[in-house]
């Protein structure tokens, strides 16, 4: 069991959740937004923290030292996809995930239940589990709560989600069976979770409907995780939904314990939903986008293959401290584009990752200085994404 203890500091008073080789300490706020740290057995990771997804036991295009270099304070890895191919019996019989991959900080895996019912072809869902086709070879596979929990002991994340169901958002009477399935599945995941070495979050879900929504989180943060993730969000809807969602979520989730927003982060997404109570992100956005010519920026976006940067000698971002902005100009960058060099992808997710990795670092100093407002209006001023606002 967890147990809460607060430490009273001059100025400050921390609340810790501990739970073996996890504890969340909550070290500052700024009206709901948040600095914390929350310490794993490879090491703490410092919140606001948004982290490169590597689907397959890899960031697409780079190397564990480069993502180090942004530096990354921990990886998500996909439990669908491992257990397919090589299989997680196998990256357990080599020692685990992070010595597979050669990463010696925090990872946290995904439950495959949103690849399940996203990639697999269902044949069926029943309380028990979910039977599916894999989309590689169309073997057949039955998925449990179990039978994820085990799967994801075996690949030795330090961080492990209980196995849900994400429905359309839109379908109310749908989104009630699939909450109440999760809710089943979240209590089996729980009693099959024997791994003291691994933190398993639960998932609220409930689509786009705030009653569904607040009676979701109160039933998994009734069940003392020490950590909570709000699933199916960023998967349809509306901007304005998605955030009408987080308005309400923060007073039914613990405030001693991280919030991990599932699949999403934009620059926009991740400054409005740390104001909201979120701690963590993941998200395949910033290497997608560098595989299809594109940089980010704080404010907006760069196709980098348009004519006007053949001939820019500017970096990507004026001051940005990444690799890529450091040693390569945009009409560099262009070129190798134009010429589908390999190394186009792979300087662009540098940087794209760098960008989300340096903002929720600023937005972390500007929480524990008391900042973090008036940095929230300067941001909304200027940014220009409207791709990211629709």
């Amino acid at each position: 069991m967890i147990s809460n203890i607060k430490y009273t500091f001059p100025c400050l008073d921390y609340n810790l959740a501990m739970s073996n080789d996890f504890y969340f300490k909550l070290e500052a706020t700024d009206g709901q937004a948040r600095a914390g740290s929350f310490t794993t057995p490879h090491g703490s990771i410092q919140t606001p923290v948004f982290a490169p997804v590597g689907t397959q036991g890899a960031v697409k295009g780079l190397t564990p030292q480069q993502l180090l270099d942004l530096p990354a304070q921990m990886l998500l890895a996909n439990t669908y996809h491992l257990y397919l191919r090589p299989g997680d019996s196998t990256i357990a019989d080599l020692g685990g995930l992070h010595r597979f991959m050669s990463w010696e900080k925090p990872i946290l895996t995904d439950s495959g239940g949103f690849q399940v019912f996203s990639l697999g072809e269902i044949n069926e869902i029943t309380s028990d589990g979910v039977r599916f086709q894999s989309h590689i070879d169309g073997s057949a596979h039955f998925f449990t709560p179990e039978k994820s929990i085990q799967i994801q002991e075996n690949l030795g994340a330090d961080i492990i989600m209980c196995f849900d169901e994400c429905p359309d958002p839109y379908d109310r009477s749908y989104n009630q069976i699939a909450m109440e399935r999760t809710h089943q599945w979240a209590e089996r995941c729980l009693e099959a979770h024997k791994s003291p070495k691994q933190a398993l979050f639960g998932i609220v879900q409930g689509g786009i409907f705030q009653d569904l929504r607040i009676e979701s989180a109160q039933f998994i943060s009734s069940l003392d995780f020490p950590g909570n993730a709000i699933g199916g969000l960023s998967v349809g809807e509306k901007k304005t939904e998605m955030l009408e969602i987080l308005d309400i979520l923060p007073g039914h989730l613990p405030a001693d314990k991280p919030r991990y927003l599932m699949g999403v982060g934009t620059p926009y997404d991740i400054v409005e939903s740390v104001a909201r109570g979120i701690d963590l992100f993941d998200c395949v956005h910033p290497t997608r986008l560098a595989r299809h010519k594109t940089a980010l920026t704080w404010y907006g976006r760069l196709n980098i293959s348009n004519q006007v940067f053949s001939a820019d000698q500017r970096p990507l971002v004026e001051d940005c401290t990444c690799y890529t902005c450091q040693h390569f100009s945009r009409a560099y960058i262009r070129h190798l584009v134009k010429a589908n060099e390999l190394l186009a992808p792979t300087l662009l997710s540098i940087h794209n990752l760098h960008s989300l990795v340096d903002l929720t670092t600023t937005i972390r100093e500007k929480i524990l200085t008391g900042k973090f407002q008036d940095f929230r209006q300067e941001f909304l001023s200027k940014y220009e994404d409207k791709g990211d606002l629709a």
